[in-house]
């Protein structure tokens, strides 16, 4: 399946930048096995823009992710979010950067003795100043937002697919991200749900000035796009940034 690229739409003004990378290279394995995985990789990302990043299985989509969201260490050039640049960075800079990013992953990561309600709390109780009750209305909220009131106590195993991953979209919202990087969001969707999750993610970026990378090989959703980057054996194609 191929994607058209936009390439007359450059990111947005740079004083107000998201993310900001260049050079990055990334590797897994050691020794003989040592492959990389990413290959100077540099792109920005400006607040309130939504940015999709598609290419075929295995090009290093979801290790960029995860690599902007600092759940894994910058090997060779730079990242930057909101300021902080994460390679070298402390454990209490990567720490207080993840209080800003929400992330969605296609495994959906919830935890499994907890509740809908209670798992997307855990993303408002990211948010300081919130009152117990006030993180529970608002979790109960983005479930109801997501299609899910009549779901709220049931349990992941209780749930379907698609449920399972409208919970933990819920859950990432919960937490009033100023950066969210989403892995495949609508790929446990049907078609309709689908579209009501990404005009929301849209709608976020828009009014909370969110910075949104969403990872996708869905077709149907490329008009939500400020940008569409092609990613291809671990490089850039056809970028603008």
């Amino acid at each position: 399946m191929s994607f058209s690229v936009m390439k007359n739409k450059t990111y947005k003004d740079e004083s107000k930048l998201a993310v900001e990378i260049d050079q990055l290279s990334h590797w897994f394995g050691k020794a003989s096995t040592r492959r990389k995985v990413l290959d100077n990789i540099s792109m920005k990302i400006s607040t309130g823009e939504v940015v999709l990043l598609t290419g075929p299985s295995g090009c290093g989509k979801t290790t960029l992710l995860t690599l902007i969201g600092a759940l894994r260490k910058v090997e060779e050039g730079s990242i930057s979010v909101f300021g902080h640049q994460l390679r070298d960075s402390s454990r209490r800079t990567r720490q207080k950067l993840r209080r800003q990013i929400g992330m969605i992953f296609q495994g959906h990561n919830l935890l499994q003795c907890l509740t809908s309600e209670q798992n997307v709390q855990m993303g408002a109780d990211l948010i300081k100043g919130l009152s117990y009750r006030s993180r529970r209305d608002q979790s109960r909220e983005w479930l109801r937002v997501v299609g899910l009131e009549d779901h709220m106590v049931k349990l992941p195993h209780d749930l379907s697919g698609g449920q399972k991953q409208r919970v933990a979209i819920a859950r990432a919202l919960a937490a009033r991200p100023k950066l969210l990087l989403a892995d495949e969001p609508t790929s446990a969707l049907d078609s309709v749900t689908g579209r009501e999750v990404v005009d929301l993610l849209k709608k976020l970026a828009l009014k909370n000035s969110c910075a949104v990378l969403m990872v996708t090989h869905d077709p149907r959703i490329l008009d939500v796009a400020d940008r569409v980057l092609q990613m291809e054996d671990g490089r850039l194609l056809n970028s603008t940034t």
